[in-house]
């Protein structure tokens, strides 16, 4: 799942893998393994616990559940992987999926090894040692968009995959659904977001759309080749896909998508290098997906607010499990701030009319 270049560091105390019981637990799945692993954790990503299992003969990633309270239908593993495992024959992109345990009593959370995708993965800021051009830039922008587009396009009916969603009404669910959630993490010290939900309930599209998302589409998320940057070797991070509505699988990926032009404030939180010179605005970014889909959208207002919202709703999920110590993590600390923003950027967007 890593690269050389990727953040692995030593197991978070209150984190570490208990071997006693998960080596018994490898041997029998995969009982081709040697040997004991080296095993270092990836300080990337907020949601559930990822480590590299590096054995003398096989690179493995094991991806399992925090601790704690968790919310209804988050942070299922076993759908993870099943999800992964039946998607993966359609869209080449999806790591190769090893074997799921669903028994708590193994690790205390269920969990699943894939293999390790050897590459390189943009965090914040490319690496010192790339030197990349705006034409390359440009064209990694387009390759990475493209593979969305690429997801969107997998027909989810035709290649039997109808049971990784619910079917109609997605959007609906959705938007009432991250009320809820937002509703029932919210800390004294943020907004508590009901003119949102409200504007949210009350704008819900009256056609939707549905096919194969990623709900966390980021080039982050993404595995490039040392090579050839433009060449994505593999899509990570699929806990939250499902068969839903491609314009607010677009909008959540927007939330994340930084610009030169954006305040201080935002800028800070930039997780993916979407700053550098070549990249696409949002603007043009929607422009270039609904030409590529033929697809007519004149306002994306509500794309966009939802994408915000529900990044809120999962920033303060996580800083609420920070608040009533679930996690010592403590890079969750003031994550409060962000949710705050994040709510103020949303009432700002549906005051102004702006994107």
């Amino acid at each position: 799942m890593a690269s050389t270049l990727d953040v692995e560091r030593p197991q978070r105390k209150g984190e570490e893998l208990d071997l006693k019981r998960l080596l018994p637990w490898l041997e029998e799945a995969l009982p081709e393994l040697t040997g004991r692993p080296a095993i270092t954790q990836f300080s990337g990503g907020a949601s559930n616990w990822t480590y590299r299992l590096q054995f003398p003969d096989q690179d493995l990633i094991l991806r399992r559940a925090p601790s704690g309270k968790k919310a209804k239908g988050a942070h299922d593993m076993v759908r993870e992987y099943e999800l992964q495992k039946s998607l993966k024959p359609h869209y080449s992109y999806v790591p190769k999926m090893w074997a799921v345990c669903a028994d708590e009593a193994v690790l205390g959370s269920t969990f699943y090894v894939m293999e390790r995708l050897e590459g390189l993965i943009l965090r914040k800021n490319p690496p010192r040692d790339i030197r990349w051009n705006k034409q390359q830039v440009e064209t990694l922008c387009y390759s990475f968009w493209d593979k969305l587009i690429e997801l969107h396009q997998v027909d989810y009916q035709k290649e039997g995959l109808t049971q990784l969603g619910k079917g109609a009404g997605y959007v609906e669910r959705q938007i009432h659904g991250w009320n809820k959630r937002y509703a029932n993490a919210v800390t004294w010290n943020v907004p508590s977001g009901k003119k949102v939900m409200r504007w949210l309930e009350a704008h819900i599209p009256k056609e939707e759309n549905l096919c194969v998302i990623h709900n966390d589409f980021r080039l982050d998320n993404v595995v490039l080749s040392p090579e050839n940057p433009a060449d994505i070797l593999g899509v990570l991070d699929w806990e939250m896909a499902a068969i839903g509505d491609p314009l607010m699988d677009l909008g959540n990926s927007l939330a994340y998508w930084v610009e030169p032009t954006d305040d201080f404030f935002i800028k800070g939180m930039r997780l993916q290098p979407s700053h550098l010179s070549g990249m696409l605005n949002r603007e043009q970014i929607i422009a270039y997906y609904t030409q590529q889909r033929g697809m007519a959208i004149e306002d994306f207002r509500f794309y966009r607010v939802y994408g915000l919202f529900r990044l809120a709703g999962i920033v303060q999920q996580i800083y609420y499990r920070y608040a009533k110590g679930y996690t010592q993590n403590k890079s969750f600390k003031n994550f409060w701030t962000l949710s705050f923003y994040l709510i103020k950027t949303c009432e700002n967007i549906i005051r102004k009319g702006t994107r």
